[in-house]
């Protein structure tokens, strides 16, 4: 395998420029000219596919700063917005000679107009709503206008603030439908529940929504101008490609942290949304995954610490919301949460040390019809970049087939959905493992030859049946893996129509070591993407993904997850083939691939939830929201019964059985919380219809493979 030695030489290139940044003179000494012309730098000579800085690029930068700032379009007016345009085309102009106008007028005029909404929210809830006004509110941001003036900012208040407080009037004022309904369960009421009237819940929910906007502005008083101005970065950082990404001083130091394998709160990863904090990612083992309140696609809107007041993140910084949501153990937090079927509830999780113990591989045994198969679920591709020598998932999983094999598994599923990529080193190794040898994935670096990744090592650890398990949110090293199994046809790929599209590989660059005799304290990172991935077949990865064998529908069918739903993506193309040829003991990959289509397609649980993957995009598409309470109701009671409806998915039984390896079950013995793990993964399995497909492909498989050895021996 040729060594990659372009990321090398371009941190010796930093290094010797490196005194130009020394030498140069700021005005002021500001911090913030420094750092952009440091990044400017970095991007020009670093980035796979740097872009020219020109007035395009300045037009783009200048809506996405503006976008960061004000999502939701509820402080700046009309008025403002013509302003910043006199300076649209001239962002590029001003990143070239460190000039920083831009970013100081709409930080100057946000804090102005911060000052003024404080006025308008109090006002405003200084009125009761009328919940029986037929009226909307469209939460379609991006395609509405600013409003002319403060009394048109005013409105705009008036309705966001009587939809942020529906909820809590619905939830108040249904403790009298309660005591109304004869059928009800009898259950102790509070004396203020005993005595609540429609209009005590108005009041009740106004006091608590100015509550919650009192103290989110006192909270974000304590932000700093330089927490605006790594925005203003990134909105430049973002024009290259979504995955290039400057981290401050502070979330470098976050980003070191997760690097150290674990850390306090809830377990959850979260992706910043118009309406909230969308979870992306749940962490095995950490308290939402043990809790199961909580899944992929929902939005979190509120969060109180326990017994306080409920505080309001929407338009919130990410960062700022992890910090509420985070915490120390053995302290609970509050989540109010959007459902991805769109229904409201509020969600309490006591944090805990998360472990990354169960983002490592992990196996189990599957019994069908006398028959042994192996599933092998791997979350990430990790490694200890200290120390290769260490814990890796190559390693780790070759260790898993081993022990599956000396228990009779004749099939193996290798579980790569929800799995967002890892070290490129594993999965050529983790490939390897097989096949005899041969090239596992090509990878581009800007204005370089290609570099070729084999497996040279002979040895095969699995040659029997295979079927890698992929979704939406499988991404990057994951694609690899698989693109190079469907290259060789040496296994078949089943899931989603195709992968995250992900085809891009990133470096982590320390900007204060760029700088020497720097005054100006830590200076954070920057996430760089600088060379690209290529399947042995030529194609990218990048945003077509790996189309998989066999098609299945999931709940993200239709949503806008994956690389294509980013914002910059780098385009796909296209190089020359690597020299490989196909298992030798390939199966009949069309009968196999058939006969599993044709399944899918009778199967009912497949059917629900390709009906259910329908619906929830209808529920995201949904824009025009309803405020009045009688039309809120209706639309509540008919989402509830079509969440209610689709419950009926977590009553799929697969009858297949699930077991533990005997090492494991040694260990059940001394780590009872290991065990209850173990237990919910083989639950959830039982209800998993991939993994049932899954098993039936193996068998297919087996069956064909079969087969073919008895025509070999006839005609040997």
């Amino acid at each position: 395998m040729k060594k990659n030695l372009t990321f090398p030489l371009f941190i010796m290139l930093i290094a010797v420029a490196s005194c130009s940044f020394t030498n140069k003179s700021f005005e002021n000494d500001d911090k913030d000219k420094l750092l952009l012309d440091i990044i400017s730098y970095v991007l020009n000579k670093g980035h796979y596919e740097p872009k020219e800085i020109n007035d395009d690029f300045s037009s783009n930068v200048f809506d996405d700063f503006i976008d960061v700032i004000d999502p939701t379009k509820r402080y700046f007016i009309k008025s403002d917005i013509e302003e910043f345009e006199r300076q649209r085309f001239q962002i590029d102009d001003q990143i070239k000679n460190t000039d920083i106008t831009f970013f100081n007028l709409v930080y100057d005029r946000l804090m102005i107009r911060m000052g003024e909404v404080k006025g308008i929210y109090k006002e405003v809830l200084a009125v009761p709503f009328d919940y029986s006004k037929d009226e909307t509110i469209n939460i379609e941001y991006d395609k509405m206008d600013y409003t002319l003036d403060s009394e048109g900012l005013k409105e705009r208040w008036r309705k966001q603030l009587k939809y942020a407080t529906l909820n809590t009037y619905d939830s108040k004022i249904s403790h009298i439908h309660d005591n109304d309904d004869p059928f009800e369960e009898s259950h102790q009421h509070s004396d203020e529940e005993e005595n609540m009237t429609p209009k005590k819940a108005e009041t009740i929910a106004r006091e608590s929504t100015l509550k919650t906007l009192n103290e989110y502005y006192v909270w974000f008083d304590d932000l700093q101008r330089k927490d605006f101005f790594e925005q203003y970065i990134n909105s430049i950082v973002d024009e290259f490609d979504p995955h290039t990404f400057y981290f401050g001083p502070r979330e470098k130091e976050k980003f070191d942290m997760s690097m150290s394998g674990k850390f306090e709160g809830i377990g959850a990863r979260l992706q910043k949304s118009q309406e909230g904090a969308k979870i992306v990612d749940i962490i095995s083992g950490g308290p939402v995954w043990r809790d199961a309140s909580l899944e992929v696609g929902d939005m979190i809107l509120k969060v109180a610490q326990e017994g306080e007041v409920p505080v309001d993140i929407v338009g919130m910084r990410l960062d700022d919301a992890i910090k509420m949501i985070k915490g120390r153990k053995n302290t609970v937090v509050e989540l109010t949460v959007k459902k991805i079927d769109g229904s409201n509830e509020v969600v309490s999780i006591r944090r805990d040390v998360v472990e990354l113990e169960e983002s490592f591989a992990k196996s189990v045994n599957i019994s069908k019809e006398n028959q042994k198969f192996g599933l092998i679920h791997l979350p990430k591709f990790y490694v200890d970049f200290d120390d290769y020598s260490e814990r890796n998932c190559a390693t780790d999983v070759a260790k898993e087939i081993e022990r599956l094999k000396e228990e009779g598994a004749e099939g193996l599923i290798l579980d790569l959905r929800d799995n967002g990529g890892g070290s490129l080193k594993t999965v050529v190794e983790m490939a390897g493992l097989f096949i005899k040898d041969g090239p596992i994935v090509q990878v581009q670096s800007s204005g370089k030859n290609k570099d070729v990744y084999d497996d040279k090592d002979e040895r095969i650890q699995w040659d029997g049946p295979l079927v890698i398990l992929v979704n939406e949110l499988s991404a990057s090293a994951s694609e690899i893996l698989a693109a190079a199994m469907q290259d060789y046809k040496r296994g078949v790929v089943i899931g989603s129509k195709q992968t995250f599209g992900k085809g891009t590989v990133q470096n982590v660059i320390d900007l204060t070591s760029i700088v020497r005799s720097n005054e100006h304290g830590e200076l954070g990172a920057i996430k760089l993407t600088t060379q690209k991935f290529y399947r042995i077949s030529g194609g990218s990865t990048q945003l077509e993904g790996v189309k998989s064998d066999v098609v299945v529908p999931d709940k993200y069918s239709y949503l806008d997850i994956g690389e294509r739903g980013q914002s910059n993506p780098l385009k796909w193309d296209k190089i020359s083939p690597a020299d490989y040829s196909p298992w030798k003991g390939a199966i009949n990959y069309k009968e196999t691939i058939a006969k599993s289509s044709a399944r899918m397609e009778e199967n009912n649980q497949i059917k629900l939830i390709e009906e259910n993957a329908q619906w929830l995009k209808t529920q995201q598409d949904e824009v025009q929201i309803s405020l009045n309470y009688d039309n809120y109701i209706v639309e509540k009671e008919k989402d509830k019964a079509k969440s209610d409806y689709f419950k009926k998915m977590k009553d799929y039984d697969s009858k297949l059985d699930f077991g533990s390896l005997q090492y494991e079950q040694e260990l059940f013995t001394k780590d009872s919380v290991l065990r209850e793990k173990r237990n919910r993964w083989h639950k959830n399995l039982a209800r998993d219809v991939y993994v049932e497909e899954a098993v039936n492909v193996l068998q297919d498989l087996k069956i064909s493979s079969i087969k073919r050895s008895k025509i070999a021996s006839v005609k040997g």
